[in-house]
Formats: C-alpha cells, structure tokens, sequence
C-alpha cells in the first residue's frame, strides 16, 4: 500500500511537473529525472525491484511504438544516411568507448558487464529533444533525422545488450553463432511485426465501441511484445514494424471519435510510463545508496563521471565528423549547392547536442537481473545509467533551446508547405463528390459553399473555417464528403507528394470535421457511404 501511494503521489506531482515543463519549453522528463534524484534521499523510502522482462516489455513497448506510428517512411528514406550512422556507426562506437572506460576506471569490471553498460547509455531518447526542438520550430530534416535515430538505435543498442547480459550471466559466448542469429531475429521481427499488425487491424476493424477499440490497442502492443519475445525474434524490430504497418494501415480511415480517444489515451500513457520509471529508478537509487561503503563513493563518482562524459564527447565527435564527411561527399558531386536542405555544421552542433538518454535507458538498467544471483557490479552499472539520463536531461534539456536559438536555425517551412497541399486537394475532392452526388439539393450547395472557403483558405495559407450546420442532409452529405477527403488524403501520402507529419496534421482536422456532423447516423438512417480505395487495391463501401 506504501508503494501504491507513493506512485500515486509522485503521478499527481509528474503531472504537475509536465505541466510546467510545458508552460517553459523544458522536456518533462528533465523535472522527473530531478525527482527520481531526490527520492533516492528520501529516508524510509521502498526498494523496489521489477523482473527483466516485465521492465523492457512495460516501458519500452508502449515508447516505440508511439514513436514509430508517427515515422515518416519518405522522409527516413530521404534522410537514410544520417539516420544509419546514428542509430548504427554512433551505437557501436560508443558502447566500445564507454565499456573502455569503465574498466579503465574499473579494473575490475569485466568486459561483459562493461559492455553492458554501454549498450544501456548508447540510445538517446530523441523525443526528449524534439518536445522542447518542435515548440521552437527547426528545420524538418533535423528533426526527421533525431526521430529516425530514436527508432532504429533502440534496435542496436538492445541487441548488444541481450548478448552482454547473456555472456555476463553464463559466461560463454559464440560468435560464430551471432551473425545467424541477428538476422534471424531481426529478420523474424519484421515478419512477426506485419502479421501481427495486420491482424490488429482485421480485429479492430470490426469494433464500434471506443473503450473497447483502445483497449484492444494497448492488449495488442503487449501481445505482440510477448509473442516476439516467446518467438524468440527482436522484440524492438518487431515492434517497430507493428508499428509502422498500423500506421500504413489505418492512419486516414480510423472513426473520428477511435482516432481522437486512441491519441490523447496514448498521450497520457506515455507521461504516466515516464513518471513510473523514474519513480522506480529513484527507489533502486535509494537502496544501491543505503548498499555503497565509504570508500566506494569515489570509485562510484569517477566511474559515473567518466561515462558522462564519454556518451558526450562521442556524439559529439562522430555527428560533426560524419557532417564533414556528407558535405566533402556532396561537394565532390556538386550536389551540395543544389540540395533543398544540404548538411550544415550548424545543424550538427544541434544534433550532437540533443544526446539526451530517456525511459529506454531506465528501462534496460531496471531489467539488468537482482537479487542473490544478480548482475556483476549491478550497482555500479544502474547508478552510472541514471547519472548519464539526469545529465544530459537536464544539462543539454535546459541548454538545447538556447543554443538553436542563438544559432538561428529556423524551420524551412516544409511541413507547412505540405499541410498546404493536403488542405487543397481534400477540399477538392470533397468538392468533387458534392457535384457528382450531391446534385442540386439545398444541403448540397451548402456544403460546396463551405468547402470552397475551405479550398480558398488552403490557397490563401489561412486556417479553415469551422463547419456548424444542423441540418440532417447537410450532415449526412458532411460525413460522406470526410470520407473522400481522408481517401485523398491517404492517396497523396501513398503517392510520397506529402510527408508523415503534414498527413497527421491534416488527419486530425478531419477528425475534427467528422465530429461536427452527427455521428448518430448509422448507414441503416441513411448515411451515404462512398467508396473508399485502400492502398492494395481493395475497396471499403
């Protein structure tokens, strides 16, 4: 009961914090890792500990897959160099280095648990950053690529560590067995991750009840963890591509109301799965706290100090040389001058600067094994993972925003450009659709009055007018005139003439639209149910 009020609390206090994080353009995570700081002080406090796989599977879950919903699959393809050797190239190096250092600080650390430790502070948590990066508006690219990274170097960096943990806890390790087995895993995930999807979708497909329809959406990220651990294949790809299929999927045809409850549920998920895991982290802290000697403060200190600085410098180093390689490269084709947005080196301060390591480093460091049969060191290697995740939240979160602004980076407006785009040509379509089946009725005319101060808005880069009418036959031509426009809508990203970010802006609108109409009517009242073309040639009547 203790603990149970004590999350209670400190979920009531995280709200706050967010809240407040948001008034001033901070990262939430930045406060709570602060929190997660003072309760390891706290006298008296609990020391829990979770199972391994509940940890990564609680956590991480959820993240990945709320990151890669909103993936832009044309815009990782545009940016797949910068993305790869982040998510790849940056992983491996800094695992080496950090392990190099911890046992030089160390020495009796073996190489297992050191590389442990660096396949736990490796991965960034990007959306740190581009919570505080979107609010002030940088360029897009820069954001795709941070975005990107998030997803993939989660992959990397928890493949190294299943094998260290492994090698660490028996003691053997084959290497000739670990190439085969990548590929088997990572291959199987993306397997596993379509049918899954694809199933999710079938099943969903056919519920109308909005509880029950986010429901079965958290039971199926779950699921589909569960399955690719029981299956033995990557959990991360495997969500990743569970992800991005729904995204392909269902983004454009999801009931109004399915879509607008699914997002805000998944929102709150996301702040609560944070708030919980620096509340846990914070009670581990406060045992391995009460666990170290005098003398082992040092030692501990050095350590933590030496990894911090390390996962920095790393970052740092490897995205101004690989920006330095991308423009000699690019210069050399004389492609550098005629790029849209061309690599800069000021891009790259940013973007080594937005090293910022979040919930999937708290995750991976609670599901290291306790207890009598624990991971070697495991102390050392928690309190150095949460040393680097409170630093750099909270030293590169409070700075990240001055430096972009102090570097005047600005957004090139591409998304808006797009979202302009979007606006026209569902304005159209749904002109189209009044004219061939609205004919001449009084409810017809309304409407394509409407749509066309839409049209004219989108044209004039203007906000569109709010739709209020009250007539039923306005209403059920309002509905059906939604339905053709989220049709182009999802035409227009299937044809890569708009970005992912410019389709989600525009898919809300339209949620918002369809919930002006009255959603009561039922295809028995009447309502006029166009057909709706899917991306694989089917058809939805």
């Amino acid at each position: 009961m203790v603990v149970f009020e004590l999350v209670t609390g400190l979920l009531f206090v995280g709200g706050l914090l967010a809240f407040a994080a948001n008034r001033v353009g901070l990262p939430y995570p930045a406060l709570l890792a602060l929190v997660g700081a003072l309760l390891a002080l706290v006298p008296g406090a609990p020391t829990l500990t979770l199972q391994p796989d509940l940890a990564l599977a609680l956590f991480v879950a959820p993240t990945l897959l709320d990151a890669a919903y909103d993936a832009s699959p044309r815009d990782l393809r545009r940016n797949l160099a910068p993305v790869a050797s982040l998510a790849f190239g940056m992983v491996l190096v800094t695992v080496l280095a950090v392990a190099f250092a911890a046992r030089l600080i160390v020495p009796e650390l073996d190489w297992a648990p050191a590389v442990t430790l660096g396949a736990i502070v490796a991965p960034p948590d990007a959306s740190a950053a581009s919570a505080v990066l979107r609010r002030l508006r940088p360029p897009h690219r820069l954001l795709v690529i941070l975005e990107g990274e998030s997803l993939f170097n989660d992959a990397t960096s928890l493949l190294i560590y299943r094998v260290a943990v492994g090698v660490a806890m028996t003691g053997t390790f084959s290497g000739w067995s670990l190439v085969p087995t990548m590929l088997l895993t990572c291959g199987g995930g993306v397997a596993a991750g379509y049918i899954l999807a694809r199933a999710q979708v079938w099943l969903t497909g056919k519920i109308d009840d909005v509880a029950i329809h986010v429901l079965l959406q958290f039971a199926g990220t779950f699921a589909t963890w569960m399955i690719a651990e029981r299956l033995g294949v990557s959990a991360i790809i495997t969500m990743v591509t569970y992800a991005m299929t729904l995204a392909r999927r269902v983004s454009g045809r999801m009931n109004a109301r399915h879509q607008l409850a699914s997002y805000t549920v998944w929102e709150v998920a996301v702040v609560v799965l944070n708030v919980v895991a620096f509340v846990m982290i914070g009670l581990q802290l406060r045992g391995i706290v009460a666990r170290i000697g005098v003398g082992e403060w040092v030692l501990y200190a050095k350590c933590a100090l030496a990894v911090v600085l390390v996962t920095i410098v790393v970052r740092s180093a490897w995205v101004v040389t690989h920006t330095a390689y991308d423009r000699w490269r690019l210069r050399r084709t004389g492609r550098l001058d005629t790029m849209e947005s061309p690599p800069t080196f000021r891009n790259a301060v940013v973007a080594s600067w937005c090293g910022m390591r979040g919930i999937v480093t708290l995750a991976a460091a609670l599901a290291l094994p306790a207890g009598d049969r624990g991971f070697p060191h495991r102390d050392l290697i928690v309190a150095c993972a949460f040393a680097v995740v409170l630093t750099t939240l909270v030293a590169q979160g409070l700075t990240v925003g001055p430096l972009l602004r102090w570097l005047r980076l600005r957004d090139e407006g591409t998304v808006e450009h797009e979202v302009r785009i979007a606006r026209q040509e569902t304005a159209r379509a749904a002109l189209r659709f009044l004219r061939e089946d609205g004919g001449e009725s009084i409810a017809a005319k309304i409407l394509e009055a409407e749509y066309r101060v839409r049209l004219e808005a989108a044209e004039m880069d203007g906000p569109p007018p709010a739709v209020d009418e009250s007539e039923r036959t306005v209403r059920k031509l309002q509905r059906a005139a939604v339905l053709v426009e989220r049709d182009a809508l999802t035409r227009l990203r299937a044809e890569h003439r708009i970005g992912d970010d410019a389709f989600h802006v525009v898919e809300h609108e339209l949620a918002l639209l369809e919930l002006t109409a009255d959603t009561r009517l039922s295809p028995a009242a009447g309502e006029i149910r166009p057909t709706v073309a899917r991306d694989d040639g089917s058809a939805d009547a």
